[in-house]
């Protein structure tokens, strides 16, 4: 069962970005290994790499001593690398049991699949959990039957089912509640008396001083610290995600809050917002206010977001413009002035092989009478286009013919023609080049200026600082930390998505 893993000075680049520079990991037998990084750091990309989901540009890759290359996660599965993914891989129209055993299922002599074994293991893998369930978990339960937490204990069944010597669990205690954390917790204990090795990569600094044996630290894709987990503290590991050029002051901010001035209107207040993820969210925006809304992806920022469009249900109060209310469908959001910019533009925000205009005018059309006045659709169109300078061969083309930078000022300038007074960014220039971004970030002050309320969800720290007024932490479905004049710094803004004891660092 002993293993012995080494990445030595692993270099991925994406185009011309560079992912990982200089990363390196070693991991032995009957140790955790804490995978730590901010945002935009490294630790998935390397992660990916050791299981073999990416392949590595430059470095080495040792397992055993032995240069590896893995070509799939099936071919780290067969050196014995088991991955429990954040984003789970589950089937969901599939059994509990099928997702289990996917791919590698207990055959009778005659090859077919013994379904009297794979019922028994099943549920002796599922009794790893007993006690932590809602309700008790069958093998032939399907997958879209069961909660986030029970999916996410499937996942991590699935990844042990192979019997991996080393394990790599990539956040995955992010939908588990603390007595699901705390079973996972032993049962790590377990693994690692098993010779068993693990990689954990987290968010959480509690769960990290729990149960960590070591620490590896990435920073911009170098490994900028490794040691023991006794000899640091929580501050000095934070210290060591920032560059220090990065962490002084941000008090020379150029605007103020506008929503601390007295003439100015609130926009949007939300008092005690819950969802499945949300566990009570407060804040208040106000016009011309450029709000952030930080931490680690999955904190429940998508869904503060959503809720506030009306896409999920949500518990609460919503006051915009100083009325109370309630939206169970988008429509109701963007007949009151809100307008929703997703991150996922091809998923969410664009019918690709429609037209440029089509996509433009999309929740716009009823204002331009039926039979169409076009040529007053197109004159308004191109005002848009102009003022978001975006590169087209003419309306009629189809989005599928724009790079994805245009792509996305489309998205970002079908919600411009109805002028919304409350915009809502879900990582908005997530994959978007350099010059497109400038020319948003422009976009941006252009819209505050002209008393745009806007809440900004961003997964690039260095967006938060540049461009936001005040920025909200988020962790664990509520707001961890407020940010705002000199405590907006790298060094605070990471602390607290980590969920630091206090959430600054000096």
């Amino acid at each position: 069962m002993s293993v012995s893993l080494s990445a030595r000075s692993i270099v991925k680049r994406y185009g011309g970005v560079v992912a990982l520079a200089d990363a390196n990991l070693d991991v032995q037998s009957s140790e955790t290994v804490a995978l730590i990084g901010a945002n935009g750091s490294g630790k998935s990309t390397l992660s990916k790499i050791i299981n073999g989901v990416v392949v590595l540009d430059g470095g080495q890759l040792l397992l055993d001593g032995k240069t590896v290359h893995f070509s799939s996660p099936q071919a780290a599965r067969k050196s014995g690398i088991s991955t429990v993914f954040q984003e789970l891989s589950l089937v969901p129209q599939m059994t509990v049991a099928e997702n289990i055993w996917l791919a590698h299922e207990p055959l009778k002599r005659n090859g077919l699949v013994d379904s009297r074994e794979v019922q028994k293991r099943t549920e002796e893998l599922l009794a790893l959990f007993e006690g932590t369930y809602k309700a008790v978990i069958r093998p032939d339960a399907t997958i879209a039957s069961l909660p986030p937490d029970e999916k996410q204990i499937i996942e991590i069944l699935k990844a042990i089912s192979f019997d991996p010597r080393l394990i790599i669990l990539d956040e995955a205690t992010a939908s588990l509640d603390s007595r699901q954390v705390q079973r996972l917790f032993d049962l790590v204990q377990q693994w690692k008396q098993a010779g068993k090795a693990i990689i954990f990569v987290s968010h959480r600094m509690e769960e990290i001083f729990r149960i960590a044996d070591r620490y590896s630290v990435l920073r911009n894709g170098y490994t900028v610290g490794e040691g023991l987990i006794k000899d640091i503290t929580e501050k000095e590991l934070v210290a060591l995600m920032v560059e220090k050029a990065t962490a002084a002051s941000v008090g020379n901010r150029a605007r103020q809050s506008p929503y601390q001035k007295t003439n100015q209107m609130l926009r949007l207040e939300v008092t005690d917002l819950k969802t499945d993820l949300l566990k009570g969210v407060n804040l208040q925006l106000g016009d011309g206010e450029l709000l952030g809304i930080g931490g680690l992806k999955g904190q429940g920022q998508r869904d503060l977001l959503l809720a506030l469009f009306g896409d999920i249900p949500y518990t609460g109060v919503v006051n915009i413009s100083g009325e109370a209310v309630h939206f169970t469908h988008s429509r109701q959001a963007i007949q009151k002035g809100v307008a929703l910019v997703p991150g996922e533009r091809t998923k969410e925000g664009l019918l690709y092989l429609r037209s440029i205009l089509e996509n433009l005018f999309l929740p716009s059309w009823n204002q331009y009478g039926f039979p169409l006045r076009m040529r007053k659709a197109r004159s308004d169109g191109q005002k848009v286009v102009d003022s978001l300078s975006l590169k087209m061969a003419g309306f009629d083309e189809p989005v599928s013919s724009l790079s994805g930078g245009n792509a996305q000022k489309v998205v970002i300038g079908k919600w411009l023609l109805r002028n919304p007074k409350l915009l809502l960014l879900d990582d908005p220039t997530k994959g978007v080049d350099v010059g497109t971004k400038a020319e948003f970030y422009k976009l941006l002050e252009k819209l505050c200026e002209q008393g745009t309320a806007i809440l900004f969800y961003s997964s690039d720290d260095e967006e938060l600082l540049g461009l936001c007024d005040r920025v909200l932490v988020m962790h664990d479905g509520i707001i961890r930390s407020e940010l705002r004049g000199e405590s907006l710094t790298r060094s605070n803004l990471i602390a607290a998505s980590l969920g630091a004891s206090d959430g600054r660092v000096e």
